[in-house]
């Protein structure tokens, strides 16, 4: 059964779809509020989970961590129960009510944000991102899926990478609000700030976002239970999807540089380029790690911002006359993203590495809409959310479990093991870590090969 798609007021056709297929359109007004508010809380998502990138330094003066734990604390310790109950979670936004799940989700991370602050030990701070990373789960599965029922499939690349430009915005707050706090009243006030806003998020999700499926009729319902399958079936379906895999690992690896370089980047400048890093911070009235959080963030979020949104925006444009558009933008900024890294890290002064850095900036997110949209284009509606979480587990596990921790363990053989010292240990571990773009550059190219025939809705 299914129902009219004619224009009523200003609803649009196609603007939203229940899980089965069917329409259930929402107000062009309302989608904007919609997804500015899943924007708000992707950002404040990335906030919380990116804070600690700023105090790293300051935590491991404070606690006597070596770069492995930082590693372990601020990657894989998160992601591992990031990602396992990300699937769980998926399967319950499939049938379930999804604003409840993401307002209970945002509740829950940002409590274990603000407990952070009270860690005294590495163990404790373990568990709380542990407990960080369980609230998180709950996050953008459910997200995707209401984004992908909110628009019309001709925008949903670009509507993807609208919402994740959540990931550098959270960032640049990260950074930003992490270092001037905790250079004014140290890494445990930051936290505790960091994670507060989240509250307010939580009610305003579970009060304002709609469930496109509410409006669904009885039969509807019942035609929407009956389409629901099994994760067991969903994998067998993914199972031929020779494109989902290859975009998946792509993205992994991009992950695994993006997460793997974002704890050891300001400990870069300041174990290489200190001195430089404190005249400037002096020249603006701040100190070394308010500046670096400024500048690293702003750097980052902004022209990350850029290359999110652009990349949703080409990728939509060129699919339209050839889906390889989808894999071929994020396959070409990959490979170019490797050699501009690598003279940044080379550069002999922080002005001329930050300023090179601007050019990874903008293109180091372009992957995200492309990837995100394939991903939820490549099943039917009532796999997305399931299928949105298999492509995070994927990535996540692999790029945030493993790569600040590989990073980290990296710098510590060359800083100790081979002698090279603390500050050229992470360089060096940073450089070598970011050739495996070239990776996935070749994923991503092979995708085209097989991507026009495997996309179904």
């Amino acid at each position: 059964m299914t129902v009219s798609a004619a224009p009523v007021g200003d609803i649009t056709p196609d603007e939203g779809r229940s899980p089965d297929g069917a329409h259930a359109p929402v107000s062009v007004g309302y989608r904007r509020y919609a997804m500015g508010l899943l924007l708000g809380i992707y950002v404040i998502n990335f906030l919380d989970r990116q804070v600690v990138n700023i105090l790293a330094e300051p935590i491991k003066n404070d606690l006597g961590l070596a770069d492995w734990q930082l590693g372990l604390m601020s990657g894989l310790a998160f992601a591992l129960f990031y990602t396992v109950l990300g699937i769980p979670i998926a399967r319950m936004a499939e049938h379930r009510n999804r604003p409840v799940i993401i307002g209970s989700a945002i509740a829950a991370w940002s409590g274990f944000t603000m407990l952070c602050g009270a860690a005294q030990n590495f163990v404790q701070l373990v568990l709380f991102r542990v407990g960080v990373g369980v609230g998180e789960a709950g996050c953008t599965p459910p997200a995707h899926s209401l984004i992908t029922d909110y628009v019309p499939k001709e925008k949903r690349a670009s509507a993807l990478a609208f919402y994740s430009t959540g990931t550098p915005l959270g960032a640049l707050l990260g950074l930003v609000m992490g270092g001037m706090i905790a250079d004014a009243y140290g890494w445990r006030v930051a936290f505790v700030i960091a994670g507060a806003p989240g509250l307010i998020f939580a009610l305003l999700a579970v009060t304002t976002l709609r469930e496109p499926r509410a409006k669904l009729s009885a039969e509807m319902r019942r035609v929407a239970q009956a389409n629901q399958v099994s994760l067991a079936d969903t994998l067998r379906f993914l199972a031929a999807k020779r494109t989902f895999w290859l975009i998946a690992f792509a993205a992994a690896i991009k992950a695994f540089i993006g997460y793997g370089h974002a704890p050891f980047t300001a400990s870069f400048f300041l174990r290489n380029h200190g001195e430089e890093i404190a005249r400037l911070a002096a020249m603006f009235g701040l100190q070394s790690l308010g500046f670096l959080g400024l500048a690293l963030g702003l750097l980052g979020g902004i022209a990350g911002s850029i290359s999110s949104l652009l990349g949703g925006v080409i990728a939509d444009r060129y699919a339209k006359s050839d889906l390889r558009g989808y894999v071929a933008v994020p396959a070409i900024a990959s490979l170019i993203a490797v050699p501009v890294f690598c003279v940044a890290m080379l550069a002999p002064t922080a002005t001329m590495a930050m300023s090179i850095l601007i050019i990874n900036g903008l293109i180091g997110s372009l992957w995200y809409g492309p990837v995100y949209a394939t991903g939820q284009s490549i099943v039917p509606p009532h796999m997305r959310a399931t299928a949105s979480a298999i492509l995070l587990f994927i990535i996540n596990l692999i790029g945030l479990g493993l790569g600040p921790l590989a990073v980290g363990a990296l710098s510590d053989v060359l800083s100790n093991g081979m002698g090279l010292g603390s500050a050229d240990g992470v360089r060096w571990a940073l450089i070598l870590s970011t050739l495996f773009g070239f990776v996935a550059f070749a994923l991503f190219w092979m995708a085209r090969r097989t991507i026009r025939e495997e996309m179904v809705s």
